[in-house]
């Protein structure tokens, strides 16, 4: 795989602690978007695509073409900003095939309207594991690494990898697994895979929640994680993890967006179809999760 490195812009979405990223090829004028944002307040239900407009002006302003919108899995946290990118800048909106799995379980969980196809056609293009992509002259690989979701997958882009839902910053360790779907040795074993990349490439998080209060941080590398992650950083064994994330996820509440999230992010980013008062709705399952 070519290795070059990319230029990498990070946007942070304060609301649910997300970075989402541009990814450019320094050699052309194509760049790839990572996990955007769209603004939800969840007590009026209004959206906004606010923080979508600040990477798709950065884009303009700089003369980008946007070859493809990557989602790096169905996100808990966040609605995906995909669709309104895909309108203003004309990319593709890609996933990993096992997207299919998590729409199977998510459609009985929701109980969604018999049109609803579980086939991951949503979306514009699925990506198997081991997958080559390109960004301009950039080489990519999408890898599939689940563990938090059937579904997820790490893309390895030059001498970076974006793993979402995966790894945090070394301080703050890794995501849970606790989640339809879910399983801590599949984790461990995926994040093995990252970690057995290069030592110095770079690694670009989904999430970060700044511990302690520290400022936002995003970047680190694969040598620093395999050092210093407080979850699996060399030494810890495949056990010891599982026993770890399996007591941690326990005590964890579920996330604040999680059912307007998956609701959405499910259909690339698109809303249930609206009633015949012309208004859109989600549903809140009752004792169910």
């Amino acid at each position: 795989m070519d290795n070059n490195p990319p230029r990498v812009d990070a946007f942070l979405h304060e609301g649910s602690s997300t970075v989402s990223y541009v990814v450019s090829d320094p050699g052309s004028d194509r760049s790839a978007i990572i996990d955007a944002c769209l603004d939800f307040d969840q007590a009026s239900g209004r959206t906004s695509t606010a923080s979508a407009e600040r990477i798709r002006d950065f884009v303009r302003a700089r003369g980008r073409t946007v070859e493809v919108i990557l989602e790096t899995h169905i996100h808990a946290d966040h609605i995906s900003a995909a669709p309104f990118l895909k309108r203003e800048l004309g990319a593709m909106i890609a996933i990993g095939e096992h997207v299919r799995e998590v729409q199977a379980t998510w459609k009985t969980i929701f109980n969604v309207e018999r049109s609803f196809s579980a086939d991951g056609t949503q979306f514009d293009r699925l990506l198997a594991d081991n997958e080559e992509f390109r960004i301009g002259n950039l080489a990519g690989v999408a890898l599939h690494t689940p563990g938090h979701t059937p579904a997820c997958m790490s893309y390895y882009i030059g001498d970076a990898v974006f793993v979402g839902d995966t790894l945090f910053m070394p301080d703050s360790g890794t995501a849970r697994c606790d989640f339809p779907g879910g399983n801590a040795h599949t984790m461990y074993r995926s994040i093995a895979r990252i970690l057995a990349l290069p030592p110095e490439t770079r690694v670009f998080i989904c999430h970060d929640y700044a511990p302690g209060g520290r400022e936002h941080r995003w970047e680190s590398t694969v040598g620093e994680q395999r050092a210093l992650n407080k979850h699996v950083r060399e030494g810890i064994s495949e056990e010891e993890y599982v026993a770890m994330r399996t007591e941690r996820d326990a005590t964890l509440g579920m996330p604040t967006l999680i059912i307007p999230s998956v609701q959405v992010n499910m259909r690339a980013g698109k809303f249930p179809p609206a009633e015949d008062n012309g208004v859109t709705y989600l549903k809140i399952p009752i004792d169910l999760l």
